[in-house]
């Protein structure tokens, strides 16, 4: 039964989320600890469990990422995506969410496309395409990528959670699904993006734009491009130890019978992720004189430290308040899920908007999914769903593509809602759950 103190203190957590995302960073998990300390030493409610497995890979995974960025490493990644762009601005539409998307894969972050957002603009604008048109979906697609990356808090999370629950999936299995269900997805979003807004040569507020020299200045004047960096030998052969990482993670995935084992038990994929990532970060550092103290100052790892922090605050208020109500909501919520199992999705859709992570999402409600009873199955089949945080247009990723579409086309909107990203955001998260619960009932 529902008491008027269980709705006080989901209020509580609510509030402490929402105050969170709206200072951003690590306030999300900060602020969290406020509302923590509220229900513990307010309410007396028992602490929950942190979630320090999935904590823990992700140090390990940005560690390595942030180091082959401190090597040079991402500066050709960025550039490969750049030649393959220019050489068809024509599809910019399309293409540029498949490189973002790419990137986010390999990198296990969304953060990586701040590079390549402004050389997407100025293909766009120099063939004469709306910015609008493939910034909008790049952005999204930059995001998407992280429900498809062996390395990113989300995979692994949905992984070690799973298992601890019964349903036997390893990382290869979440991508079998999630990999081609968001490309179904993000190509049925450029597709609706490809006519999208007037053309430049037919938009007038872009065309009385260009009656002012500054501003056409302004718009036309800037190169943004990375073809002209010179990429050393050591940078390339620390992106070749990095892929060589995740395709040594991905072989122990699938051949589990190669790894250690002591008293019948085999070592966790957890523990391998970590010590493959750690270790290729070291002999990036040994033979590619890749400098830690500049991987420390990187986007890259400095936006994958706030994520741990996010992470730690949103999932252990959530675990504390969930942990202690289980009972009372198996009873509330047991007749919906056996009845529309499917329903978590706008659940985890909903939980995204407001705390902008989707490994907080999956930390924080997929234990809760599974003891309301739903299957690891369906659970795979909805995962597309955890990414909801483009609805409101706050995600960094979002304001730095505005700001970097010198156009003006891409924006936010007047009354907030109605702005560059939500046609195709919706579009892809739509398809991309369809698609993806179409396959994982078909795989398991």
């Amino acid at each position: 039964m529902v008491t008027f103190t269980m709705i006080l203190q989901l209020l509580i957590v609510l509030g402490a989320l929402w105050v969170g995302s709206r200072y951003g960073s690590l306030a999300l998990g900060a602020i969290s600890g406020i509302g923590l300390a509220i229900l513990v030493f307010g309410f007396n409610l028992k602490p929950g469990t942190p979630p320090t497995d999935v904590i823990y890979i992700i140090i390990a995974a940005v560690t390595c990422a942030g180091i082959m960025q401190a090597s040079g490493g991402m500066d050709w990644l960025i550039q490969i995506a750049e030649r393959l762009l220019r050489k068809h601005p024509d599809r910019i539409t399309f293409l540029a969410p498949l490189t973002t998307f790419f990137l986010t894969v390999l990198v296990g972050t969304g953060h990586v496309v701040y590079t390549l957002m402004p050389i997407i603009c100025d293909i766009a604008l120099k063939k004469g395409i709306r910015p609008e048109r493939p910034c909008g979906v790049a952005s999204i697609a930059s995001q998407v990528g992280i429900t498809c990356s062996p390395i990113a808090a989300a995979v692994v999370a949905f992984v070690t959670i799973s298992n601890a629950n019964g349903f036997d999936v390893n990382i290869p299995g979440v991508l079998m699904v999630s990999i081609p269900a968001c490309l179904c997805g993000l190509m049925a979003a450029a597709a609706a993006s490809y006519h999208r807004g007037l053309d430049l040569d037919k938009d007038p507020q872009f065309q009385a734009k260009l009656q002012d020299p500054e501003q056409r200045a302004y718009i036309y004047g800037n190169n943004a491009t990375t073809l002209d960096l010179k990429i050393t030998r050591e940078a390339k052969n620390a992106v070749f130890i990095f892929l060589g990482a995740l395709a040594v993670i991905v072989m122990f995935a699938i051949f589990p019978g190669l790894l250690p084992s002591w008293d019948g038990q085999s070592l966790k994929m957890n523990i391998v992720i970590q010590i493959v990532m750690i270790s290729a970060a070291a002999l990036m550092i040994i033979f590619c004189k890749a400098q830690p103290k500049k991987a420390v100052a990187g986007p890259v790892w400095q936006s994958g430290m706030v994520a741990v922090v996010a992470i730690y605050g949103i999932a252990l208020i959530a675990d504390t308040y969930f942990s202690n109500y289980m009972a009372e909501i198996q009873v509330m919520l047991e007749d919906i899920v056996a009845q529309y199992p499917r329903s978590i999705a706008i659940v985890f859709f909903l939980v995204s908007v407001l705390i902008n992570s989707q490994g907080a999402v999956v930390v924080a409600m997929l234990p809760l999914a599974y003891k309301l009873g739903i299957e690891g199955p369906v659970l795979l089949g909805v995962l597309p769903s955890v990414y909801g945080y483009f609805f409101i247009p706050n995600y960094p990723s979002d304001i730095a593509t505005v700001n970097f579409d010198r156009s003006g086309t891409t924006v936010i909107g007047k009354y907030l809602l109605n702005h560059s990203f939500m046609m195709p955001g919706l579009i892809c998260v739509f398809v991309s759950t369809i698609v993806a619960y179409i396959l994982s009932m078909m795989i398991y």
